[in-house]
């Protein structure tokens, strides 16, 4: 097999995004380094982020982008290896930035040029890469960790798990990674899927389905508020998509795994919620600004029908939907329409509401959130609390990044901090 009795300063386990940085930061460090990957080639997840673009990093920072049973772990390693960090090291490794509203890509537009750059990087580092590698197990042994796999064993004074979540099982994320935690003793917190589409109780109209709009997704556990975001969604035959969905996604996805309840309110005038608008009336009573807009369309539209005032404000396939949920016929006169119908509808426009009964599988979702639980991480070196010499990167661990490129920033990070802690532990051993 494959298998060597070279006993090598750092074993990486997994060849995505953060394994790779893990390798590269180790091996610049001046460890032997061998990469051990099950797919057939290193970095394929890579290749669909952005859209084949790769949007790899994102120049707003900060623990809100995070998310985990405690995202403030991230803060010492976006310390050590942040965006300007990240930046300075594609620009080393021949990627050029290009920045669009804070979402950086690389100047090519091509995700494949990340990847090729990580691997000509591991190449000329002279990290070893075997692919196609079946591992049976990872133990602790007096002092150094015995990987053994279906191709033989390898040995490494130190180990970094780097093996992802359950995302995009084709990629190579299969979740096979947790595996080999339970003889570590590492307990993980759930594993759901995250940046993802959801799922609504039925039945809400299937006239809606293929309609985009801008819109506010207000979500809802138990009554209470826990996530916002707001841009364009996608209505959908089971529910929920689009870019602020997926960002509340992972709130929804934890909370189900809880037996909680969950539902989204919709608010298809997000613009108008803004003051800036109309304000209140004479007799000075308080309303919403959405509350204005449509009472005033009302007004002085009269002559027209109730679909026909919502013409050029809202999608007309939506409009239908939201007067029959109102309870108002679409063809009637709007100046027939009492103050009771116009407020119904108002209500019913910025507060569209689905039951939320499920979130996409993980082949549909972008990230996994859950994983290994940070608390038993030291976050300044990835280093496991429970055995010295093992290290974590990336996905594996109960950390999970909004839609932006906070999933690949985590990688860059972890995966950096976790190869130069490991390469400076074997030096030592």
């Amino acid at each position: 097999g494959l298998g060597d009795s070279v006993m090598y300063d750092v074993v990486v386990i997994g060849g995505g995004a953060a394994g790779m940085m893990a390798a590269i930061a180790a091996s610049r460090e001046g460890a032997s380094v061998i990469l051990l990957e099950h797919m057939d080639c290193c970095g394929k997840k890579i290749l669909s982020t952005g859209n084949g673009r790769c949007n790899y990093t994102n120049k707003m920072q900060g623990i809100e982008y995070y998310r985990g049973d405690d995202p403030a772990f991230v803060l010492p390693a976006l310390e050590q290896f942040g965006y300007e960090k990240t930046i300075a090291f594609f620009r080393s490794i021949g990627v050029e930035p290009k920045e669009k509203n804070g979402y950086v890509y690389p100047r090519s537009m091509q995700a494949s040029s990340v990847r090729e750059a990580l691997l000509l990087e591991l190449k000329k580092n002279g990290v070893k890469i075997a692919v196609n590698i079946g591992i049976r197990s990872i133990l602790p042994q007096n002092g150094h960790y015995e990987i053994c796999t279906k191709n033989g064993d390898f040995s490494g004074k130190t180990c970094i798990l780097a093996t992802g979540g359950k995302s995009v099982k084709s990629t190579g994320s299969d979740g096979s990674g947790f595996l080999y935690l339970v003889p570590l003793s590492h307990n993980l917190s759930d594993l759901v899927p995250a940046l993802t589409g959801m799922q609504a109780k039925q039945p809400f109209s299937k006239d809606l389905a293929g309609i985009r709009a801008e819109a506010k997704v207000n979500l809802f556990v138990e009554n209470a508020q826990i996530a916002q975001d707001t841009g364009e969604i996608q209505l959908t035959d089971y529910g929920l998509s689009g870019i602020p969905v997926f960002q509340v996604s992972r709130y929804a996805a934890k909370a189900l795994q809880r037996g909680e309840n969950v539902r989204a309110e919709v608010n298809f005038l997000p613009d108008y919620s803004k003051s800036g608008h109309p304000k209140p009336d004479a007799e000075n009573r308080p309303e919403t600004n959405e509350l204005a807009i449509i009472r005033a369309r009302f007004a002085s539209m009269g002559e027209r029908s109730a679909l026909e005032v919502l013409n050029g404000l809202l999608n007309s396939r939506l409009s239908k939907v939201l007067l029959e949920r109102a309870g108002i016929p679409a063809e009637k006169k709007a100046a027939k329409c009492s103050e009771r119908e116009i407020t119904k509808l108002t209500q019913i426009i910025t507060r569209f509401s689905y039951e939320i009964t499920g979130v996409r599988k993980f082949d549909q979702s972008q990230v996994t959130a859950g994983g290994v639980r940070t608390s038993e991480i030291h976050a300044k070196t990835m280093e496991s609390k429970f055995h010295p010499g093992l290290y974590f990167a990336g996905e594996v661990m109960d950390i999970d990044g909004m839609c932006g490129g906070y999933n690949l920033q985590w990688a860059w990070s972890s995966g950096y901090i976790a190869g130069v802690s490991a390469a400076k532990k074997s030096a030592h051993s």
